[in-house]
């Protein structure tokens, strides 16, 4: 007999029918963010939930959405920030839903538009969607939002970083004004305090951490690597950890780069970035958990849809253009419940970014030692025409130490083996 304790499901204000499917599910315990934002939800209030990565927030606001769709018969939507999230969060919905009659569709960029229109035109009850194509839709009035009742943005600083709020606005405008509105995030930036000031009806902020901190279950660590030496750090972590390892590029062509390399260094590699049709992504994904992949390369486009349990090591091969995206990148190890590890990479020149890494997760990230092994760097190509002006500008960083961490150590000997 199931109690309702702060363990269980039960005394959440969840429907009978709903909670025997989620006990059919496995889902027996609800994390924080979930029994603090469930009963808030269901009663049709608008929610701000601010949670890290990996904690649960897609149940936290699927749950809600199935209970009160169904009572309410009116349609749901979910914008998500990318085509990979977007099919994450419309498994859930099905899973959770398909018992109840509730049918969804995925409207993302990268899938037939044509195939999309054809899901449209059948009225699915919740749409779960990237707000470009969803845009796209709207302006061809392929896509019906009149009966919208429940609004849920999920990752919305996600959203705003990668540069989707007009986008977002739009849809808003054109959504009923007489809605639940539901905003999961991991951070809590200005622009999103905005937005829910304006188009959310006194919403209740629940907020497990303080925005920004990362898993406590994460070990952090850092490496002050030359860049013509990070392939060869990065040759050795392979061999160190055996588990799966997720492998952050700052763009596209490294990524590529990487996984070509990685390759070649005899691990099974695949990579995810925008170079990537949506089929390809898929397959990447899928591989990478059902184990076909050990090693799998990714850009920020994929930082937040990438939920495979049991990833052992995050490796920042670059360190992230925005600090926040670093909590995004390392959430995908540690998560429920798991430990983790986050290893990254920074050159001499970049304290700078490690500083503001640090402030905004309120953490000193342990410095290790190189590995004593690690070959060293090729030597520069000959330089095959004169410089320009007199003196030149030698070499970058100015090779002046580690500028902003100097005078911090790591740990004393050699690495770990």
């Amino acid at each position: 007999m199931q109690n309702s304790s702060d363990d269980s499901f039960y005394g959440l204000g969840i429907a009978p029918d709903l909670l025997k499917k989620l006990d059919s599910l496995k889902f027996t315990v609800p994390t924080p963010i979930q029994h603090k934002s469930i009963p808030i939800a269901i009663t049709g209030e608008d929610v701000v939930g601010i949670a890290q990565t990996g904690t649960g927030k897609t149940l936290a606001f699927t749950i809600p959405l199935i209970q009160r769709m169904a009572a309410m018969k009116k349609g749901g939507l979910i914008l998500c920030p990318t085509r990979e999230l977007a099919l994450q969060v419309n498994e859930t919905v099905k899973m959770l839903g398909q018992s109840f009659g509730l049918k969804s569709t995925v409207v993302i960029g990268g899938d037939s538009i044509n195939r999309q229109i054809s899901e449209l035109k059948k009225k699915p009850h919740v749409i779960v969607a990237t707000p470009g194509r969803l845009l796209d839709h709207m302006q061809k009035k392929t896509v019906d939002l009149s009966d919208v009742g429940i609004l849920i943005m999920d990752e919305a600083d996600r959203m705003l970083d990668m540069g989707f709020e007009p986008q977002i606005r739009k849809v808003l405008a054109a959504l009923p004004k007489e809605r639940q509105t539901m905003l999961f995030s991991a951070t809590m930036p200005a622009k999103i305090s905005k937005i829910a000031q304006t188009y959310m009806k006194k919403p209740l902020r629940v907020e497990i951490a303080r925005a920004g901190t990362t898993a406590e279950q994460i070990e952090q660590e850092l490496f002050v690597v030359p860049r013509n030496q990070k392939l060869a750090l990065l040759q050795q972590l392979l061999l160190e950890y055996k588990g799966t390892v997720l492998v952050f590029s700052r763009t596209k062509y490294g990524a590529k780069k990487i996984t070509r390399v990685v390759n070649k260094m005899g691990h099974k590699a695949a990579e995810i970035h925008s170079n990537r049709t949506l089929a390809q992504r898929k397959m990447a994904l899928e591989g990478f958990r059902s184990g076909k992949y050990r090693v799998l390369i990714a850009t920020d486009i994929a930082a937040r849809g990438i939920d495979v349990d049991e990833i052992e090591v995050v490796i920042n091969y670059d360190l992230p253009d925005n600090s926040e995206d670093y909590v995004h990148r390392i959430g995908r190890t540690g998560r429920a419940g798991h430990t983790g590890k986050a290893i990254s990479f920074a050159c001499p020149e970049q304290g700078k970014d490690v500083n503001a890494i640090e402030n905004l997760i309120n953490l000193s990230i342990p410095i290790l030692p190189l590995p004593k092994d690690l070959p060293e760097p090729p030597p520069p190509p000959p330089r095959s025409f004169s410089p320009r002006g007199g003196g030149g500008r030698g070499p970058r960083g100015g090779g002046g130490g580690y500028r902003g961490k100097s005078g911090r150590g790591g740990r004393s000997g050699g690495r770990r083996r």
